[in-house]
């Protein structure tokens, strides 16, 4: 908003236009003509009226999101009030630069030193936030958490020409091989799996899971098998349309009676007498994307019972294939869907692996996958963090701001000690995933990413918990102040489920503890 060249007024000048049909009121040191906006007031018009030619900035924080005032602000704007000085930050500031609030921002970027991040991670990030802020603003979120869209098809492309899609996978051979740009334009050898925490850390920063989920979920366990086991000329296909954005991709191994228990495939893949082709029957529940994928990553049973007779085959959309969403916690831009072959004929070569070597080929990613959930608990915590702290020094109750309460004090140390400790404890892992090769990232790290993101999934349900008794009522509203804390809230146990189950990922570190226990080691 500019405020070069424009009216100046006291305080007393605008405490005469306290009408109906002429009504101002000052909000941080500017003045608004809201006489056209009373009756389009959600909550009525007596209170703005009650409220005409007053100073009414901490009447608006009281109850008004900054996004309402972004939509608002501009179309009201009289002047400024002489004197005054304004204490509100730009949009701009707010959505693309980093946060001064405590904890708003991991450690490195709030000042603290750190041996794993250095000025490219820093590059990147602003990068990313800056995209994010550019095409997907707040209205667009919450008009997709609303609607239940999945998200369209040119926000997509603009992440592939972006380079986001091809980062959301990580360092790797792929990204070797990808041609296009990457964002703040760090080379592909350059570029660590914390450049690929940063970017899943932005996305799931945006305060809206559901939307968080529908942009990246898919393609980052969806896409893996077909790089890694697919052949090259199935590759040469796929991996291109979907690192563009041109085409979509999903993981579908849950079926309604199998979900950690993946030995219990029962979907079936029958190969033809031919033998070019399998024809698929069966039902995959609660697929991420499923809904706008182009592509199903698949587990199936080509023979007998048990894990050995599991393959993964790469469905393509088509004759057979239906979609139906699931209604869900979170907003159905996610895309969960129910996912149900009939009849499918999928050629021989979309085999991923060898034929009832599917589980092992599942495996391989299970280890990115936990870590990334465990990604997205640590920046949804953070997010509804930053959240409550606004809302306790902003609100004021019993006579001064909630942040003057100890008991509200003593709560957000726990909230803070937690993540920070989920937060050191995810950074250290990823500093093995950079480092270990794979072998001995599947020989000793398999245990403590199950530890992580078990510990990362309870955290942020604690901290959701939480954030909504802080905020009370606002915290179980859709809309308005504590928006962004339910949405975080409502999807908060999916993370204990998703990739493994809390109590699964417990029982496997374990028993990894126990097989790796010295037999010659006593009290």
């Amino acid at each position: 908003m500019a405020t070069t060249n424009v009216q100046t007024f006291t305080t007393g000048e605008v405490a005469k236009h306290n009408t109906k049909d002429d009504c101002w009121v000052i909000i941080d040191g500017k003045v608004y003509d809201v006489t056209d906006f009373i009756e389009m007031h959600p909550a009525g018009a007596q209170i703005i009226l009650d409220l005409g030619g007053q100073d009414v900035t901490d009447q608006f924080l009281a109850f008004h999101r900054m996004s309402v005032f972004d939509k608002y602000a501009p179309q009201l704007f009289k002047g400024l009030v002489r004197g005054a000085t304004s204490t509100f930050e730009s949009k701009e500031k707010r959505s693309t630069q980093l946060s001064r609030v405590p904890y708003a921002e991991p450690s490195y970027w709030q000042g603290f030193k750190s041996p794993y991040y250095n000025e490219s991670h820093t590059n990147f990030r602003l990068a990313v936030r800056r995209f994010i802020a550019k095409e997907i603003d707040d209205a667009e979120i919450d008009t997709y958490v609303k609607s239940g869209d999945a998200p369209e098809k040119d926000l997509f492309l603009k992440m592939g020409r972006a380079g986001i899609l091809a980062a959301n996978l990580g360092p790797g051979k792929h990204l070797l091989e990808y041609k296009g740009p990457l964002p703040s334009g760090i080379k592909a050898k350059d570029f660590d799996y914390f450049h690929e925490m940063i970017l899943h850390d932005e996305f799931y920063r945006i305060g809206a899971p559901g939307l968080s989920d529908g942009l990246a979920c898919g393609l980052i366990i969806g896409l893996p098998p077909v790089i890694k086991f697919g052949s090259k000329e199935l590759q040469k296909r796929i991996v291109p349309q979907c690192l563009s954005g041109e085409k979509r991709i999903c993981l579908a191994i849950t079926e309604p009676q199998a979900g950690s228990d993946v030995a219990n495939v029962q979907c079936r893949a029958v190969k033809s007498p031919c033998g070019k082709y399998y024809t698929v029957t069966g039902t995959k529940k609660w697929i991420t994307n499923g809904c706008q994928s182009d592509y199903f990553s698949c587990a199936v049973r080509t023979g007998k019972k048990g894990l050995k007779g599991v393959s993964l085959l790469l469905i393509e959309r088509g004759e057979g294939v239906t979609t139906k969403k699931i209604p869900t916690g979170y907003s159905s831009c996610a895309g969960t869907s129910l996912v149900i072959f009939e009849n499918v004929r999928v050629p021989v070569a979309n085999l991923l692996g060898p034929e009832n070597g599917g589980f092992k080929c599942i495996m391989h990613n299970f280890n990115h996958e936990r870590w990334y959930i465990s990604v997205v608990c640590c920046s949804c915590a953070r997010r509804s963090l930053e959240e409550a702290v606004k809302w306790c020094e902003q609100r004021r109750a019993f006579g001064g701001r909630l942040m003057k309460q100890p008991v509200i004090r003593a709560r957000l140390a726990e909230l803070i000690a937690q993540l920070e400790a989920s937060q050191a404890f995810l950074e250290h892992v990823t500093y093995q995933m950079q480092n270990l090769n794979y072998e001995d990232q599947n020989r000793i790290l398999g245990g403590p990413i199950g530890l992580l993101k078990m510990q990362a999934a309870k955290m942020n349900q604690f901290v959701q918990d939480e954030c909504v008794q802080l905020m009370g009522g606002r915290g179980l509203t859709q809309n308005g102040m504590g928006q962004v804390v339910w949405r975080y809230r409502s999807a908060s146990q999916f993370n204990g489920i998703l990739g493994g189950s809390n109590e699964v990922l417990s029982d496997f570190a374990v028993r990894m503890l126990d097989r790796a226990y010295p037999r010659t080691s006593k009290l």
